[in-house]
């Protein structure tokens, strides 16, 4: 049964030809097909997980925290044991952002709210129109040639994990921040799932259409609920079932409407569908590492800055071990519009995380979650404005009806949270509703 399986998932991730004659999906041999990057890039990972594991035990069980002397003492520490002490410094900055924001007249907030909303929208629709183009698009196409597309996905993850670390380094050095007490090497579980992530995402444009992905990304709150019920027996109150349940009649709509649209640039094959749900896991394992991270009091910034240490440090590793990092700067040297697409791509990568982190600090995860919102919807307009998706009224309705449903969400959400705030009502009170 297992053998069958395993077969069967081979078979339908398969190199398929798309609907489309102008992008079809080419995998020339079995280095271009998805899973067996997927595995070569884990290994190459694995290459310096292992050692990397095995240096930690051997540290801890030699207790080298009262027993190692020398020059590396300092490193060794700071990566496998980290310091323990729990600065109070986040508290105190946080009060005194807290206090500030209150204090701030209605206009400089307005101002400020205007700000972050402009950063966040311009810096992640250039980044999705620029992914769409580099994953799905060719470069170098003339009268005597049909041009060449650029394949490894992890490249471009690298590219984006290098600007953002470089950023967040320098943020970290210019401005005060709470002392560091976690242990270097807890970065790397967060780092590893989140290089999986971004590549599955990128992977899976060679398989799917861009709003379509946009919607599996909105709809991952389907799939929280269901492991949050199944994991951790967790209780969801009515609104949170009945939003989930639009979001999923929304993206049926829309996946179904499109099923017979032969002019689509890409289609929804069983790899896009597997890669999309390889995405939703490791980024979903991301989310709550970090916040089990988040118990030693860092800052986001220094949260930024450590799990793309690692990042950088696993990419650069795999790509050099399988040779694909020559080749890629190659093809930037060959067509260097790709090399503006991957620098701008990654600028906006780095600039977006710093807006999120802003934003969130000032205005809270409501408001952030409502310009992310209208994001993913004027991201889908653009794209189909740009490389010419067709969304029939069906499809548009699904759209609506899954933007709504998150809509519905942030709005019951913060309600609640709302009328959790509210002082108890006194004795021989009438508490109005």
């Amino acid at each position: 049964m297992g053998r069958r399986f395993c077969l069967a998932l081979v078979l339908t991730a398969l190199p398929s030809v798309t609907a489309n004659e102008e992008t079809p999906v080419h995998q020339e041999s079995w280095g271009d097909f998805w899973l067996f990057r997927f595995l070569i890039n884990a290994a190459g990972y694995a290459s310096i997980v292992v050692p990397g594991f095995l240096l930690i035990q051997y540290f801890k069980r030699k207790n080298y925290l009262e027993t190692g002397r020398g020059i590396c003492f300092p490193v060794i520490k700071s990566c496998v044991f980290g310091n323990e002490a729990k600065s109070a410094l986040q508290d105190d900055a946080l009060l005194g952002v807290r206090s500030e924001t209150v204090e701030s007249t209605t206009a400089r907030q307005i101002f400020k709210l205007l700000f972050c909303a402009t950063g966040l929208q311009i810096s992640y629709l250039t980044w999705g129109v620029l992914q769409e183009r580099v994953m799905t698009r060719t470069y170098g196409a003339s009268e005597s040639g049909p041009g060449e597309k650029f394949k490894d996905s992890q490249f471009l993850v690298f590219m984006n994990r290098i600007l953002a670390c470089t950023v967040a380094g320098l943020y970290c050095a210019l401005t005060k921040q709470p002392r560091h007490g976690a242990p270097m090497y807890k970065y790397s579980f967060a780092s590893l799932s989140n290089i999986l992530s971004s590549w599955c995402q990128y992977e899976a444009l060679k398989y799917i259409s861009f709003p379509t992905q946009v919607l599996a990304k909105a709809s991952k709150v389907i799939p929280v609920m269901f492991m949050g019920k199944l994991v951790s027996r967790k209780s969801y109150e009515y609104w949170e079932y009945l939003t989930a349940a639009l979001i999923s009649v929304g993206v049926s709509m829309f996946l179904l409407s499109n099923t017979h649209d032969k002019h689509l640039s890409t289609v929804t094959t069983f790899s896009g569908v597997i890669l999309l749900a390889g995405y939703i896991a490791f980024d979903s394992f991301t989310s709550n590492w970090q916040d089990a991270l988040f118990t030693y009091k860092m800052s986001s910034v220094q949260m930024m800055f450590g799990v793309n240490v690692f990042s950088c440090l696993f990419t650069v590793g795999s790509l050099l071990e399988q040779g694909a990092l020559v080749e890629s700067v190659r093809f930037m040297a060959r067509h260097s519009e790709f090399a503006a697409h991957a620098v701008l791509l990654s600028v906006c990568s780095a600039f977006g995380q710093l807006f999120i982190f802003y934003t969130i600090n000032q205005f809270g995860a409501a408001v952030f979650t409502i310009i992310m919102t209208l994001r993913q919807v004027f991201a889908i307009l653009l794209s189909c404005l740009i490389y010419g998706h067709a969304v029939t009224v069906v499809g548009g309705l699904g759209v609506a009806v899954v933007f709504t449903a998150l809509f519905l969400r942030v709005y019951a959400r913060s309600r609640m949270k709302k009328r959790a705030k509210k002082p108890p009502v006194g004795e021989g009170t009438v508490q109005k509703v």
